[in-house]
């Protein structure tokens, strides 16, 4: 406890204290004298950051006897790393976040989770419309800064040059000798506000040099990401030797709070934090009040709420280097030097806007899961052999896409998508429909080969793709000879896959049927090596439920948009989607 007691009041504050500890609350209700007919448990789980702020609030909240019908209140806070509470509720709603995975068996789906940011709200809600937590709103904030030892933030301008993010765009990617990282953006909400910074950046020349700056941009951080905080944070110099400083992390994307913890060490070179402009998005700490929580529990969680807001918390939450929700500090915050007061103070991302408040980075979940998609296609490699569907539906126009064809903008995404691979990944190119080359419905236009020796043409090929006019969709035999095709050349140490883009069903009607194909795929899987398909689905004419099966029995998955102009996202995600190659 925080207060200094005296006497009688010491004793009594000792004995709530050790009540508390042990869980003891409705004991002490009834040492106390309180008039409660049961107890009510509210769990939270809370960002380690800010959960021993939350603990003392909650045991104050207890301590002067919090009731909801008769019932006194105890609260449960638990020190939760928010991925994996993402990925608990993901898992519940039955669907995944790129780069979270499955959550681990220690999960608990808590009543109120405070995650470090708004951002994996969006992220569930993109992903699982139905998952609508309620109240939402900011009790803490940590503006995202870049990182830099102290004496290298000095040669670019530090503390008195105002720096941007086209000014850390322009070091990461001369070919300077700055060395840049971030944590995984898909798991960290720090590393994911830096990389929508950078590739707002990036995107701001517009065209195609700006989609060649931003995969720059995704490569050079790429070589400098680390799997979680602590292993980016141990890369800085410890020492101030030029040799040191030269060797060590010269520039990361990390929470304020970060910074403040690691300069409390007192290190031989201490961490200057830069606020770049424009301010990427913030962790804004929302209060989110899981779906399903009971109406006794749901009151519960706003008297808790309630004591968030209090000057008590605001002290604190200065304590745990965190400001509060305005952007502002209470005593005994220890602010980085040229900290700025108030700081991280732009809107909470929201679904309705796509670039919030003017924040570096879009903040709706669709730019955000199409960033990430982006940055795991381009900083993953893989052997893939892309499949494409050319049957006479293709010549559909697409009034959402200025009215191309269905097969402009299949080829488009799958250009968006080449640009993105780098010289290790291994790609192949096949065309289908029906009765391409004699019998077959499919032909190879380009074996699987290195990006490296055969990339002008793959592009020379896409560019000459047509639709075949009055064919059909001879999808399952496809599937069937491009699985086989991979398995027989499979290589090691590789995400070895197969990608389909249609737009229809299989009407091949001397083909296989599924049931066939099923069985067939079953039949040849091995599991010491494993191919996965993808299907991409594009038009209101593919049926999901028919794809869902087939790309399920070899650990794929089937993507489906009723907009053909969306295809480039779906096709990202898609590849975002496959898991990452065995070691």
């Amino acid at each position: 406890m925080r207060r200094s007691i005296r006497g009688a009041g010491a004793i009594a504050g000792a004995m709530a204290f050790v009540l508390v500890a042990v869980g003891g609350w409705f004991g002490y209700r009834q040492w106390a004298g309180s008039n409660c007919s049961g107890e009510l448990t509210l769990t939270v789980a809370a960002a380690p950051e800010i959960a021993p702020a939350v603990k003392e609030t909650a045991a104050d909240l207890t301590a002067d006897g919090a009731e909801v019908d008769g019932l006194c209140v105890a609260v449960e806070v638990t020190a939760s790393e928010p991925v994996e509470v993402a990925a608990a509720i993901a898992g519940q709603h039955g669907v995944s976040l790129s780069g979270v995975g499955q959550a681990s068996g220690s999960a608990v789906l808590p009543n109120v989770w405070l995650a470090d940011s708004s951002t994996w709200l969006l992220r569930l809600r993109q992903q699982a419309p139905a998952f609508a937590s309620r109240n939402n709103a900011s009790v803490a904030r940590s503006p995202v800064v870049v990182a830099m030892p102290e004496p290298l933030a000095t040669t670019v301008g530090w503390p008195q040059k105002k720096l941007g993010w086209k000014d850390l765009l322009g070091q990461i990617t001369t070919g300077t000798q700055l060395k840049t990282g971030l944590v995984e953006p898909s798991r960290d909400a720090a590393g994911l506000a830096g990389l929508l910074s950078l590739a707002t950046a990036a995107q701001s020349g517009g065209g195609a040099r700006a989609q060649q700056a931003t995969t720059a941009a995704l490569r050079a951080l790429a070589t400098g990401v680390s799997a979680v905080r602590e292993e980016l944070i141990a890369r800085f110099p410890r020492a101030t030797d030029p040799t040191s400083l030269a060797r060590g992390l010269g520039a990361a994307a990390l929470s304020e709070e970060e910074v403040i913890k690691f300069n409390a060490e007192k290190p031989p070179v201490p961490l200057a934090a830069l606020y770049l402009e424009p301010a990427p998005i913030s962790l804004d700490y929302p209060y989110a009040v899981m779906p399903g929580t009971e109406p006794a529990k749901a009151e519960a969680a706003g008297k808790l709420f309630a004591a968030l807001g209090t000057p008590a918390f605001r002290g604190r939450l200065a304590g745990q280097g965190l400001r509060a929700p305005d952007g502002t500090w209470a005593e005994g915050f220890a602010p980085p030097r040229g900290a700025p007061s108030p700081a991280g103070t732009e809107p909470a991302p929201t679904t309705a806007a796509p670039n919030p408040g003017g924040t570096a980075g879009g903040g709706d979940g669709a730019t955000i899961e199409r960033v990430l998609s982006s940055w795991s296609v381009a900083t993953q490699s893989g052997r893939m052999l892309a499949v494409i569907d050319v049957s006479g539906s293709m010549f559909e126009r697409v009034p959402t896409a200025n009215n191309a064809t269905r097969m402009q903008v299949t080829l488009e995404a799958a250009r968006r998508g080449l640009a993105l691979f780098d010289d290790s990944w291994a790609l192949g190119l096949w065309i289908f429909s029906t009765e391409l080359n004699g019998s077959r419905d499919y032909r190879s236009l380009v074996p699987i080969g290195p990006m490296s020796s055969q990339r002008e043409e793959l592009e020379g090929a896409l560019g000459r793709i047509t639709p075949k006019r009055g064919g059909d969709t001879g999808m399952y035999d496809t599937i069937l000879a491009a699985y086989r095709a991979v398995q027989d050349e499979w290589e090691p140490g590789r995400v070895n896959s197969v990608v389909l883009m249609t737009d229809g069903k299989n009407e091949d009607a001397d083909g296989i049927s599924q049931a066939t194909l099923l069985a067939e795929l079953k039949r040849i899987s091995d599991p010491d090596r494993p191919v996965q398909v993808i299907i991409v689905g594009i038009g209101a004419e593919v049926s999901k439920a028919e794809l869902d099966p087939i790309p399920k029995v070899t650990g794929g998955a089937a993507f489906v948009t009723e907009d053909p102009a969306k295809i480039g996202d779906i096709f990202l995600q898609a590849i975002a989607s496959r898991p990452s190659a065995p070691r």
